[in-house]
């Protein structure tokens, strides 16, 4: 009888059990399951002194893009070589948290391609954040260390895999297997981007043929055959298609057909495809980067991916000021939308510094260096942003129109326009007091934020910091922000 009580108590426990488990499944899938009502694509622009960090763009239709933060870098790698290329950005099923992975590589600080093949890092750079706004600080993650022979770790993916209940992270290692060395995707299980399984051969072509850039878009209503599909720069851009994640995948074809390539047969050479799925319809747009002619993305859309035939070119898409490379794209719920629209879609006013005592001259860089000039031309030299401090929100910070990301600091009390990289001594060196005007109480002075007995000055039209102890100091300390 004890033991019939028992078998009941323990079948009604699991009965429970397995209801909270359903109920807590469908609120997750509910929260995450909120209508889309734009996307937002992270990426790269290229290897220029602050190019090879993490950019935001924004949709509301999938095919004409914005750029946001006013065009600057609205995450910074301070870790590893100090550069990211190549983001993935991911949600959770819950829509409770989020994480960018990408290449720990920064080609621009004079890297050469073959070291950063051979013998580049081996970890790749992730964030986390759980409103898509408030970032962790960057951290490495050491994938490919375990790999034999690892040169590097490149072009990084993420995506849930229900079977399991964890991700499934992948991207291409350079290394020797079977007597012949090229670059192969290989894969890790997490379950919060912190402890990884060992990692694992994911995809290995033929011969010599080498893999980079790959990328795999869930169909959950199997249009075309397949939940899954994965788009692939092989020589050709590869479709294939899958019901697992980590299963068997079949060859549905590739973009020779539409004169497209990664390299292969030639026509319109590309890399970095991105998958976008259209938000409240079943179509997908295929994004391909055409670096070799340096046009940046390109799309081309299908509502069947069982099928290569069925991709058609778009002529009416815009990508923004900013150069898009190698990225990823996630769509948005009213809720995301809002907060990322919120902390990066205003545009701050552009202004101009004038000179109190010489009125004909405004604060301008020129090869970098920054002074005061009269007839600035292009006018953009002179064209600033008053954003929020770098050391201090309270305090002001001056960033430059043409050069977003770009920043007026002193260095051994000169100025430059200097690119931010993430460090405590440039955000000090770059955050100033907005205060009355030292010479006119209706003007502006700016006051360093890490040597408070300093201002902003010119000296014989150059931009200094300076102690001001006199009435020439305080008249050369004196601007008006203008429009």
């Amino acid at each position: 009888m004890q033991r019939t009580l028992s078998r009941a108590g323990a079948t009604l426990l699991t009965a429970l059990l397995l209801l909270t488990a359903h109920v807590l499944v469908a609120v997750d899938r509910a929260s995450a399951a909120d209508p889309f009502t734009g996307y937002l694509m992270a990426h790269f622009t290229g290897e220029t002194a602050i190019g090879e960090q993490l950019y935001f763009a924004h949709s509301k239709d999938g095919l004409h893009w914005t750029d946001l933060n006013d065009g600057a870098p609205v995450l910074l790698s301070t870790v590893g070589t100090k550069g990211v290329r190549d983001p993935a950005i991911v949600r959770s099923p819950s829509g409770d948290r989020y994480w960018i992975i990408a290449t720990d590589l920064r080609i621009a600080s004079g890297t050469s391609w073959s070291d950063a093949a051979n013998r580049g890092s081996t970890s790749l750079v992730a964030w986390e954040s759980r409103d898509l706004v408030n970032w962790s600080a960057p951290r490495l993650i050491n994938v490919a260390g375990a790999i034999s022979g690892a040169g590097d770790a490149w072009a990084p993916e993420a995506i849930y895999d229900p079977a399991s209940g964890d991700y499934v992270v992948y991207w291409a290692t350079n290394a020797t297997l079977n007597g012949v060395k090229k670059h192969r995707i290989y894969y890790v299980r997490t379950r919060d981007f912190v402890s990884f399984t060992a990692p694992q051969l994911y995809i290995d072509r033929p011969g010599s043929q080498g893999i980079i850039d790959t990328q795999i878009v869930e169909s959950p209503t199997s249009v075309g055959g397949f939940r899954y599909y994965r788009a692939s720069a092989d020589g050709q851009i590869t479709i294939e298609g899958s019901n697992s994640v980590l299963g068997a995948w079949t060859r549905i074809g590739d973009l020779s057909h539409m004169g497209i390539s990664n390299g292969a047969t030639g026509g319109n050479v590309v890399e970095g495809p991105m998958w976008m799925p259209f938000n409240g319809r079943t179509e997908w747009a295929l994004w391909l980067d055409q670096f070799a002619t340096g046009r940046g993305y390109m799309p081309i859309t299908s509502t069947n991916l069982g099928s290569t035939a069925n991709f058609r070119t778009v002529s009416d898409y815009s990508l923004g000021t900013n150069r898009k490379r190698h990225g990823g794209i996630m769509s948005l719920t009213a809720a995301e939308e809002s907060r990322v629209l919120g902390k990066y879609g205003v545009s701050r006013p552009i202004n101009r510094l004038q000179s109190f005592n010489f009125p004909d001259r405004f604060v301008r860089h020129a090869n970098f260096d920054v002074r005061i000039d009269a007839g600035v031309t292009p006018v953009q030299d002179s064209q600033f942003r008053i954003t929020p401090g770098l050391a201090d929100a309270s305090a002001v910070s001056i960033q430059s129109v043409n050069y977003p990301g770009y920043y007026l600091r002193h260095i051994n009390y000169d100025f430059v326009l200097a690119p931010y990289d993430g460090s405590a001594q440039f955000a000090a060196d770059a955050t100033f007091r907005q205060v009355p005007g030292l010479a006119s109480s209706s003007w502006t002075s700016f006051q360093s934020y890490n040597h408070p007995d300093h201002y902003i000055r010119h000296y014989a039209y150059q931009l200094r910091l300076d102690p001001i102890t006199t009435s020439v100091a305080r008249s050369d300390a004196t601007f008006a922000v203008t429009s």
